[in-house]
């Protein structure tokens, strides 16, 4: 059992002093992974390969040549291409599916030298909030067995949290990294829209789906944004924006105070949990005494945010998810009579009963009768919560509030109720709506130990700001 360290950057600093190596960090992973099978976070292991890579970046260590992420065990979430592992994004429906490439987010990791430690269970094709509808079972809570870690990254959130590896990349299409990271009381960030390119991440939502980072350390999230970040000629849709050094910048000192913006219609919800009220407004006393200005504001959309999302992410699930019909790769089913019962029987087969929801959902909405109705007017409701969102930060430079309404419930508590399920998912939406950055960041824990997050957000390409002052919140 080696001693625990807090940021990678200690780690690096006893690799090159020859205290540590790289293959002993690999092997503690290992252990710890063998030791919480039970919890369900981890779908493949690569022991062997992760081993292999541990004495080549020993070497480089040797040499003097390390990369910038060298020492760093990093687990994928089964919705990422890594080339010749498999990815099946928790789906029955792509059995047997190997990555032909890896993704552009995937492949920056291994270029500094990162370890690719495993891939992660996770909800199919990252819809759910507790990682109960994969098709390879739930994942536990290491907090409570009983209860369930949050979705869709879920195996993502618990591996960071029970040391299976240090840094875990997830997905954000509407809460799927900060839900889990705040169930698990471990950091978990979404990057504005576009700053992570999304070549080599299955599509849910893809004017939503960001790849997101968990850590222990805001120091770590910091340090691996700053490598995945940036423009990619695979992805039309990144943002060229030049990518500062986020984990430098963190280490600037305090220069300003900032404007807090604290939404009313959150606090004075009845669906919120007292003892995750209680924690913020703590935090927020503890915010005020450092010098910074909290003020109380009204945000009278709040309860059109989550319609909005569940129509436009089903509605773009629907046509995501059009491409698997057992025709060129995973399931095909056995009970086929013609074509057309080969793509009912092996997408009815294939697919779990929360994806095929969505995916009716989402074909409901855009059907001819309808669209105008439901997806052009979510359309534009959403462009007004973004502008309204954008408002708030001409005045304050960060707005904070709950991510959960509730701490972890247990297994089983919401899943012959859709609706409670989606409403787990009321704070979270805004950020992914918006396409603004944000963050949960551990912030106590309820009566019963569960711990609770606090959800900072920024406005867009402001991580560096974010990252800062949510670093600062945890110190």
């Amino acid at each position: 059992m080696l001693k625990t360290y807090a940021t990678l950057r200690e780690i690096q600093h006893d690799l090159q002093q020859g205290v540590l190596s790289t293959q002993d960090l690999v092997r503690d992973h290992l252990e710890n992974i063998k030791r919480k099978a039970h919890l369900n976070a981890f779908l493949s292991v690569y022991e062997d390969e992760a081993l292999k890579r541990a004495l080549e970046i020993d070497k480089k260590f040797k040499d003097g040549k390390p990369g910038k992420l060298a020492g760093l065990i990093v687990g994928l979430k089964d919705v990422l291409a890594y080339k010749d592992h498999p990815l099946q994004a928790g789906s029955k429906i792509l059995n047997g599916f190997v990555s032909q490439f890896s993704g552009t987010a995937v492949q920056r990791l291994l270029d500094e030298d990162a370890i690719i430690i495993g891939r992660q269970n996770c909800d199919e094709f990252a819809m759910g909030s507790s990682n109960e509808n994969s098709a390879f079972g739930p994942v536990l809570n290491d907090v409570d067995n009983e209860r369930v870690p949050g979705g869709s990254s879920g195996g993502s959130a618990v591996a960071v949290q029970a040391d299976m590896c240090r840094v875990s990349l997830g997905s954000d299409t509407g809460g799927s990294v900060r839900q889990p990271a705040a169930f698990c009381g471990v950091v978990g960030l979404k990057p504005t829209y576009s700053r992570i390119s999304r070549f080599g991440l299955v599509a849910y939502g893809s004017s939503f789906d960001c790849i997101g980072i968990f850590a222990k350390s805001v120091e770590d999230v910091a340090l691996v944004l700053e490598v995945i970040a940036g423009p990619d000629e695979a992805d039309s849709t990144v943002s060229q924006r030049p990518v500062p050094s986020y984990s430098k910048e963190l280490q600037r000192p305090a220069v300003k105070s900032y404007k807090v913006a604290y939404v009313r219609e959150i606090d004075e919800s009845s669906g919120l949990q007292p003892e995750i009220r209680e924690s913020i407004q703590n935090k927020v006393q503890e915010i005020k005494n450092s010098g910074h200005s909290v003020e109380v504001i009204d945000f009278p959309l709040m309860e059109y945010v989550l319609p909005t999302y569940y129509i436009l992410a089903t509605a773009e699930a629907s046509s995501n998810l059009s491409r698997y019909d057992g025709v060129r790769y995973g399931y095909r089913t056995a009970n086929a009579t013609d074509l057309s019962s080969m793509y009912k029987k092996s997408r009815s087969e294939g697919f779990g009963k929360e994806v095929q929801r969505r995916i009716l959902l989402g074909t409901f909405v855009l059907s001819a009768s309808y669209y105008d109705a439901y997806y052009t007017k979510a359309q534009k409701v959403r462009r007004i919560i973004r502008d309204k969102t954008k408002a708030i930060f001409k005045e304050y430079d960060f707005i904070i509030m709950p991510i959960t309404p509730t701490t972890a419930f247990k297994l089983g508590e919401h899943t012959d109720n859709p609706l409670e399920m989606y409403l787990a998912d009321l704070f979270s939406v805004q950020a992914n709506v918006a396409g603004v950055p944000a963050i949960a960041i551990p912030c106590g824990a309820d009566q019963q130990g569960l711990p609770i997050g606090l959800q900072v957000i920024a406005d867009d390409f402001e991580e560096s700001e974010l990252l800062y002052f949510s670093n600062s919140l945890m110190n």
